[in-house]
């Protein structure tokens, strides 16, 4: 089979719910990283792109209809480059990137866009058809994050704990302490910092530019979810989620809007359209988990694409493990044997600093870790994460 590439890779800063990127149209986030690489990559001609993959999780506002392919039209992109939505929730962003290399190892494209976006911050209130005539019942759901329009037999197998709620049973099941969730959000947030200080996360960063109704534009370009915090003051946050609980506001991720894409290209596509191969993408998988546990995903995912690549954890330079929540990503990483602190994990911070737009996250971590090899060296790279409904996601990435 061919390898498929990843040849260029950027991303909108992350905003906060309501903050700077909540007045951008889910659609139009999406288009601003294509644009972006359009700009970075003038020798490439973009009509040859076989197709783009966008994940996105809510679709049920701005990005209704196929986001992805409004998106790419919305950039400036040939009409004749068709797009596609894919959706498994969290996994989205991720999901799109496994399928482009998919598509080129299967020899039915040459030159893929991947990537994700999500607009957190503009999901809208639904309601659902009248069930009779003249009916008074009304119901309304927010398509923020979250079930909604449950299925009774679902709720009766499974039940339906929302995400902070499987993350207290991650907790729980995997006696995950308080106290070291809080220090891993400390690491994250203190890792978040040093890279924005450095420069490093803005390698990866287009500026978006917010108009206003009066006054200058606002040109948004540093991720505004980061919000560093003492240890103690992580300490004192209430468990609001369940009484005697340990998972706070402090030690889990956000509520975020973003949107990142990347190049997916064959090795003679490369070469024909003057791009440079930053990482070969090596494969994908997913696994499958009891819902009321989806935060321990990466686990399984991980440990069933290693095996499959002949791989093990000791053998990875960068590892890329997105951070829904404190708890889950602990526990995930201490099954596959790694220890807390490891320096491989979240080089740049994750989500707990960062932010999870949930559409966009995938495309990011994966992203980002080819540019951690390309950038500071090391072979190997892992990106995983877990999903809503219990499932987890894993790329394996080789620098070249």
């Amino acid at each position: 089979m061919a390898d498929a590439f990843i040849c260029d890779y950027i991303r909108t800063p992350i905003g906060r719910f309501g903050g700077a990127l909540s007045s951008v149209r889910a659609d139009d986030l999406g288009a601003i990283p294509l644009k972006a690489l359009m700009e970075r990559n003038p020798n490439m001609d973009f009509s040859a792109v076989d197709d783009l993959i966008y994940g996105c999780a809510n679709q049920a506002g701005d990005d209704n209809r196929n986001v992805g392919r409004m998106s790419l039209l919305l950039a400036g992109l040939p009409k004749e480059v068709p797009g596609t939505t894919v959706n498994r929730l969290c996994g989205s962003g991720m999901n799109a990137v496994i399928d482009a290399a998919r598509m080129i190892k299967a020899g039915e494209a040459d030159l893929v866009i991947a990537g994700g976006v999500e607009s957190m911050s503009r999901a809208p209130f639904v309601m659902p058809k009248a069930d009779a005539a003249f009916s008074r019942k009304a119901e309304i759901y927010d398509t923020t994050i979250g079930w909604r329009f449950v299925n009774p037999l679902m709720k009766k197998l499974y039940g339906v704990d929302s995400m902070p709620e499987t993350a207290e049973n991650v907790a729980h099941d995997f006696k995950v302490s308080r106290e070291d969730q809080d220090q891993f959000a400390f690491n994250s947030q203190a890792k978040a910092a040093s890279a924005i200080a450095s420069g490093r996360l803005a390698k990866e960063i287009t500026p978006v530019t917010i108009k206003q109704r009066r006054g200058d534009d606002i040109i948004f370009d540093t991720d505004e979810h980061p919000r560093a915090s003492a240890l103690e003051k992580l300490a004192s946050l209430k468990t609001p989620f369940r009484e005697g609980g340990s998972v706070t506001a402090g030690n889990a991720s956000g509520v975020n809007d973003g949107a990142a894409a990347l190049i997916i290209a064959s090795e003679e596509a490369a070469k024909k359209h003057g791009l440079t191969p930053i990482a070969r993408v090596m494969g994908g998988a997913a696994s499958g988990l009891a819902p009321r546990i989806m935060g321990f995903g990466p686990a399984p995912a991980s440990k069933k694409l290693m095996q499959r690549l002949g791989l093990s954890f000791d053998q990875l330079d960068v590892i890329e493990l997105n951070e829904a929540f404190a708890c889950q990503g602990l526990a995930s990483a201490r099954d596959m044997g790694l220890a807390d602190d490891d320096k491989r994990i979240n080089p740049n911070g994750g989500a707990i600093a960062l932010g999870h737009p949930l559409g966009m996250s995938g495309a990011r971590i994966s992203g980002s870790a080819a540019l951690e090899l390309q950038l500071n060296g090391g072979k190997y790279a892992l990106a995983t994460m877990c999903i809503g409904v219990g499932q987890g996601i894993a790329i394996a990435l080789e620098r070249v």
